[in-house]
């Protein structure tokens, strides 16, 4: 029979509509680890590729990420047969003298994200992994933990872990330094924006961290902490305001946002809603946190997401090394599960007692200043034209932030190929070339501002080349303004949406002088010129670029850029092929008045959240 990846996806055929079905979904999930336990039970290797970070370290990735839905499970009386292997893990992974040991912390150390894990299992279950062990075993565990966290942590989200590790320690009886955690509590606060934003870090970037990391934690601490009244108000009250723009990042079938890092985590970006379950935070109506958390497991459901043998890959719709970050381990995708974080909630809560509600779609454009984003929901599938964010400390950090638009239905691609500039996918983007090989594109901005619900950003692609480019909205398409100053001649492609590309050609592209039009068996999409004279072409991009689909095709435009000012103007959509979608591409929009759109920068523009931090390099 011929192998079908979906079918290896531990949630395909799970309906995932009610607790039963998510407690067998983690089940699922799980049980394809066994067999990569080590002896001692302390380790966890999946396959031999490498994050940049040592094995030991990795093997603990492995061990440990698990708990983040394995721990819920428990605390809600649901059945778990391996805790037995898990307490061993503990005290063999913590015991200098065993071949299996984890090594000792000595400066920020991925086992520092890994130990969270511990000590929320410890505080969350401490009958299971603390209780039972030996006074030996404790003590090295307790010891290992306190070693760990008397060292710096990374300025961003990691400083939680900390707190998560005191969580435990606390709930076991084992004394530490205080004064440590308030510290992190109070830098952590140092991070927030308002309006229920936060920045990971001294940043430029606003991504997912922001709930499934931020948020997330903070939800935890809230339900979790004694006697620190006035920030769980604190946190509770952020995670209401967030919850209101957030939901904007998911689309009605449950996708969300492809947009930043760490994507391989894939349906932790659901653990937001999962999480104001856990602390009782009824931001929105109850069936609408439970529609988005169910959508959200469902839209992976039929994904081919994992291995042939039922273990999660790195990628993201599919195995995909180009895609991830270097920290990414075989372990690194099981920070998944901590979407399961509601299944410590019993079946009478009503977060599970709630009948799910749809997703709220509005087509009028949600502006969102801190990110620096607009946000569109069109048919299965919300847009985010984007300005204000980098990162270049990851690979694929252009790819990832700097692109015009972002999508849940089409996600985006990264480049494999820095000197071939004419196999470029661009989707998303403005490429320049001076050469005919290699490229330039977006990376960062120089400013980065809002107004109402339109975007502008001033770049340089060369030092000696300066654009200035407007983003507006819509619906179903969005509009790309751009001023190019350049004191000589350059070639540019700029590419539309990429969309799933058919074996034995069976696609129909139109390529044509202004537009370039791609129809696959299930989406239409198109890139037009409104000023200028660029030629369309429907680009086939090298394999495994997309993150969603691993085989696809971007219509693009390209011309030489002259040597003084040039002005391109651009609309783009991409839609669910069918009768709306032909409407749609008949009805391109207008071109925009470039001078009413700097008169309303000058006159309302504000500056986005993001880049409100001096650049790192």
């Amino acid at each position: 029979m011929t192998y079908d990846p979906v079918s290896a996806n531990p949630l395909s055929g799970n309906p995932l509509t009610s607790r039963d079905d998510v407690v067998g979904g983690l089940h699922a999930l799980f049980d394809p680890l066994l067999p990569y336990f080590s002896e001692g039970g302390a380790r966890v290797r999946l396959d031999g590729a490498a994050a940049h970070f040592d094995r030991a370290a990795a093997d603990l990735e492995g061990f440990a990420r698990p708990l983040w839905g394995l721990t819920p499970l428990a605390v809600g009386g649901g059945s778990f047969e391996h805790w037995e292997l898990y307490r061993r893990g503990l005290a063999n992974g913590t015991d200098p003298e065993h071949p299996e040991y984890w090594g000792a912390v000595n400066s920020t150390d991925q086992r520092m994200v890994e130990l969270a894990a511990i000590g929320f299992t410890m505080r969350m279950v401490p009958q299971h992994v603390w209780a039972p062990l030996s006074q030996k075993a404790k003590d090295n565990l307790a010891a290992y933990l306190l070693h760990a966290r008397q060292f710096d942590y990374a300025d961003n989200n990691w400083k939680f872990f900390r707190i998560l590790v005191d969580l435990g320690l606390e709930e076991c009886g084992v004394d530490f330094d205080r004064s440590l955690t308030e510290k992190y509590l109070e830098e952590l606060d140092g991070f927030y924006l308002g309006e229920g934003w936060y920045r990971d870090g001294n940043v430029r970037r606003i991504d997912h961290y922001i709930p499934f990391a931020m948020h997330f934690y903070g939800l935890i601490y809230a339900k979790l902490a004694r006697g620190d009244e006035k920030r769980v108000a604190a946190y509770k009250e952020r995670a209401v305001a967030f919850a209101k723009d957030i939901r904007h990042w998911f689309d009605e079938d449950g996708g969300t946002l492809a947009f930043g890092r760490s994507l391989t985590y894939r349906f932790a970006c659901g653990g937001f809603w999962g999480a104001l379950a856990f602390a009782d935070v009824e931001a929105l109506p109850w069936g609408e946190i439970k529609g988005q958390f169910m959508r959200h497991l469902r839209w992976w459901a039929d994904k081919p997401i994992a291995h042939g043998n039922g273990v999660l890959s790195v990628g993201y719709g599919y195995p995909n090394l180009f895609m991830s970050e270097s920290y990414n381990s075989a372990g690194s995708p099981y920070w998944a599960l901590k979407a399961f974080l509601p299944l410590a909630l019993g079946a009478d809560h009503p977060f599970w007692t709630a009948e799910e509600t749809p997703a709220v779609i509005d087509e009028t454009p949600i502006p969102l200043k801190h990110p620096g984003m607009v946000m569109m929901h069109t048919k299965g599938n919300v847009v985010a034209l984007s300005s204000g964010q980098q990162n270049w400390q990851m690979r694929n950090g252009t790819e990832k932030y700097a692109k015009f638009v972002y999508s849940s239905r089409y996600g985006f691609s990264v480049e494999v190929d820095e000197r071939a500039y004419h196999q470029g996918a661009f989707d998303g983007a403005l490429a320049f070339s001076d050469d005919g090989r290699h490229y330039r594109v977006r990376e960062t901005n120089e400013v980065a501002q809002i107004a109402g619900d339109t975007l502008y950003a001033r770049w340089k692609p060369w030092s000696d080349v300066s654009v200035e480019t407007w983003l507006l909205p819509a619906n179903p398409w969005h509009i790309r303004v751009h001023r190019i100053t350049t004191p000589r001649a350059l070639h540019a492609t700029e590419g539309g949406f990429a969309i799933g590309r058919a074996d034995l050609n069976a696609d129909r592209l139109r390529e044509e002088a202004g537009r370039a039009v791609a129809h696959s068996a299930t989406d239409l999409s198109v890139i037009v010129d409104l000023a200028g004279t660029r030629d369309g072409r429907t680009q086939k991009a090298y394999p495994n670029t997309n993150l969603i689909v691993s085989k696809t095709l971007v219509p693009q435009l390209r011309g030489d850029i002259a040597a003084g000012t040039t002005v391109l103007v651009t609309a783009a959509m991409a839609m669910p092929a069918g009768s709306d979608a032909e409407a749609a591409l008949n009805k391109p929009p207008a071109a925009p008045d470039l001078a009413a759109l700097e008169a309303l920068f000058a006159r309302a523009g504000i500056d986005v959240s993001a880049i409100l931090v001096p650049e790192r390099f």
